[in-house]
């Protein structure tokens, strides 16, 4: 059999042979023969057409035989599936395959005609024949009665003889009828409907039950009564009321011991508080709850940009950032106070706590510490009065319950926010060595050697106190006295009279214990000692106005930081009395704070109301980012913070505003992954880094 491509050629060869056999017979015709259509088609011969990439063999290799064997396997049945070995623990690979290959399945519906289900149909069968056969026959016998019945005459019958007897036709009927009842018919056999020993039946495959879980809560409990109220009840309910309210009262005189009267409006302010029931309080968490919930709905574009937006223009601009402004916290009960200390809690990372005062001496009034969560904006979750303004605060880092504050009139107090009523769990007082002056930091430290929790404090007065918490009262200890040197003064009666140093921010060292920073309103910074209270380690000629913040590195134990009202930011070696950098923002600066994730970058913000962002790595000069984040020209920033895993600031300004802003990927540049090697991560690389930019001004500083 030729191809495909051998059957057209042939085709067409044909065709040329009909045209070729009429213009013979034309020819025939002039020359007057006749000849047949067909003839001349025959007559040519037809030639082979082979396709052009056809093989030519010889005789030899198209006689070669070739054996293909059928083998059972399953060419598509995978040859390397393992499995679990329980007995080993380990992965094996299994040897036996199945090779079974199934083209068509069908359920059967057919059953053994021998088994007791077969036999029972078979019978069933039987008895439904037998009936319907014994209804046709009586129906038949029934027609022919009635047709006998309506036959008046005789019918006559022939005999052998050829007479004829009359023979009444009812008694035929009877007879015959009789007989035919009298003899039972078997009942005829059905043919099976295939050839094999088996009945059909009907089948459905077992579905298996759904599994349906449910869960329900539980409902709140709830309780019916009825009462009637009369005169005497609504009495005693009142009698009740005050008994707890006194109770009450007693609690607090015994837990603040040193509490002073206050005026009549905080009287009934406390009374009011007080007097709220127990179902309140129990139905205050749901409403916490609901209300996160309502300002999650709220707020859901700023809640999106916070987790998933990121400036694409940073790829387009150098070494160039930007501030994306989030959330905006505020509260009435604030509006006219300052902000004046920020701390974000180092176990709950999206609650900060807020301070509020004044710095203006001549507007000192109340305070406020508000706790506030990045998830309700609204409105803080802690909430704390006191009647002098706070000036700093500090959260403990073991126990993040306890705020640590100082109050502009030299008190310290420890808040527990554990604890709802509005007033701290201790505070010091004139008896137990308060400061004279507005206290301007505080910082928590390590337990002592008997596990008592401390805390520093430093004030104008030029001293720094060590406070211990010893059971329930606040232990003191004068650590250093703040003496500006050189100008000591003697008295006609021989007395030396020195000048008191005024400290105003203090730091402390990150791995070495008793080394911590000192600075002061006359722009000196002190390197200062735990163990010696009358010299200080090294002094640093530092700013010409007062210091408003000292810091040191996260990463680098050598590097701080230092910024002043006289519009400078300094950065500093403290084995070098002079600075590495300097940075002029051209307005007073409030404050300053090292980034977490790197040891190069850190954000200063100064009274017009701008936040500085700088990263040394990128840009030695100038910031890479200065940015408007005040909500007004006229209002002043005057603290910054990072938060300690995501990319974002809090600036505080002296309206009470707090102002939550993300920083754009430009801000926090990561190493560049390079061909063929890992990216290393760590302290170790942030110090290399850090100290490879003071190694470069170290040389300059050298050759000058």
């Amino acid at each position: 059999m030729l191809p495909a491509s051998a059957k057209a050629p042939h085709k067409q060869s044909r065709k040329q042979s009909i045209s070729i056999g009429r213009g013979t017979r034309k020819r025939d015709e002039d020359s007057g023969t006749e000849v047949g259509e067909g003839t001349d088609e025959w007559a040519q011969s037809k030639a082979t057409v082979r396709p052009p990439d056809q093989l030519e063999l010889t005789d030899a290799e198209l006689k070669e035989e070739f054996t293909r064997i059928l083998t059972a396997n399953n060419p598509h049945a995978p040859q390397n599936i393992v499995r679990y070995s329980f007995k080993e623990g380990t992965y094996k690979l299994i040897g036996f395959v199945n090779q079974l290959a199934v083209h068509y399945t069908q359920v059967g519906n057919l059953i053994p005609k021998d088994s007791d289900e077969g036999r029972r149909q078979h019978y069933r069968d039987e008895l439904v024949a037998v009936s319907y056969q014994g209804s046709q026959e009586s129906a038949k016998v029934i027609s022919e009665t009635e047709n006998l019945e309506e036959d008046e005459e005789p019918k006559e019958l022939e005999t052998e003889s050829g007479s004829q007897t009359d023979v009444p036709a009812a008694g035929a009927a009877e007879k015959v009828t009789e007989e035919e009842l009298m003899t039972p018919k078997q009942p005829k056999e059905r043919k099976l409907t295939n050839q094999f020993n088996f009945s059909e039946r009907a089948s459905q495959t077992f579905n298996n039950p759904l599994r349906d879980r449910e869960c329900q809560m539980e409902p709140p409990p709830r309780t019916n009564f009825s009462a009637t109220a009369n005169q005497w009840e609504i009495y005693d309910a009142y009698i009740e009321e005050l008994e707890k309210q006194e109770k009450t009262k007693e609690k607090e005189k015994t837990k603040t011991p040193v509490a002073k009267k206050s005026g009549k409006m905080a009287m009934r302010k406390l009374t009011s508080m007080e007097s709220q029931t127990d179902d309140i309080i129990k139905v205050s968490q749901a409403a916490k709850i609901v209300e996160r919930m309502v300002n999650q709905n709220t707020y859901d574009d700023v809640a999106q940009d916070f987790k998933y937006y990121e400036d694409a223009a940073d790829e387009y601009r150098d070494q160039v950032g930007t501030l994306l402004p989030l959330w905006k916290f505020q509260n009435d009960k604030a509006k006219r106070l300052s902000v004046t200390a920020l701390c974000w809690n180092p176990k709950y990372r999206d609650l900060f706590a807020v301070g509020h005062g004044s710095y203006d001496f001549m507007k000192q009034s109340r305070g406020m510490l508000l706790l506030y969560s990045m998830k309700n904006p609204s409105f803080p979750e802690y909430m704390f009065s006191s009647d002098s303004g706070i000036m700093c605060l500090d959260i403990h880092v073991d126990h993040p319950y306890l705020v640590a504050v100082g109050h502009y009139d030299g008190n310290v107090a420890i808040y527990n926010l554990k604890k709802p009523h509005s007033q701290p769990s201790f505070r010091s007082s004139a008896k137990s060595g308060k400061h004279s002056d507005p206290v301007w930091q505080v910082k928590w430290q390590k337990d002592d050697m008997d596990q008592n929790l401390n805390f520093f404090s430093v004030s104008s007065d030029g001293r720094i106190v060590s406070w211990t918490l010893v059971k329930s009262e606040l232990v003191h200890v004068d650590v250093i006295k703040l003496k500006v040197e050189g100008s000591t003064t003697e008295v006609p009666e021989g007395l030396q009279l020195h000048t008191v140093g005024c400290g105003t921010a203090f730091d402390f060292h990150k791995e070495i214990d008793y080394m911590f920073l000192v600075g002061t309103e006359e722009g000196k910074i002190y390197k200062c000692s735990k163990s010696y209270s009358s010299q200080f380690l090294d002094t640093y000629d530092a700013h010409n106005m007062a210091v408003d913040a000292v810091s040191w590195n996260p990463y680098h134990t050598k590097v701080f930081m230092s910024c002043s009202s006289d519009w400078t930011v300094k950065i500093w070696d403290h084995t070098i009395k002079t600075p590495m950098f300097i940075y002029d923002l051209n307005s007073a600066v409030g404050d300053v704070a090292w980034a977490p994730y790197s040891s190069t970058v850190f954000a200063a913000v100064t009274t017009d109301g701008k936040a500085h962002v700088f990263d040394l790595a990128i840009n030695k000069y100038e910031a890479i980012c200065n940015q408007p984040v005040a909500a007004k020209k006229k209002n002043k920033i005057t603290h910054v913070q990072f938060n300690p895993i995501h990319p974002i600031i809090i600036v505080g300004d002296d309206r009470g505003h707090i102002i939550c802003l993300k920083l754009s990927p430009n801000l926090r540049k990561m190493p560049k992954e390079k061909k063929g090697q890992e990216v290393q991560k760590g302290p170790a690389v942030e110090i290399a880094k850090l100290d490879k930019l003071l190694n470069l001004v170290r040389e300059v500083k050298i050759k000058t």
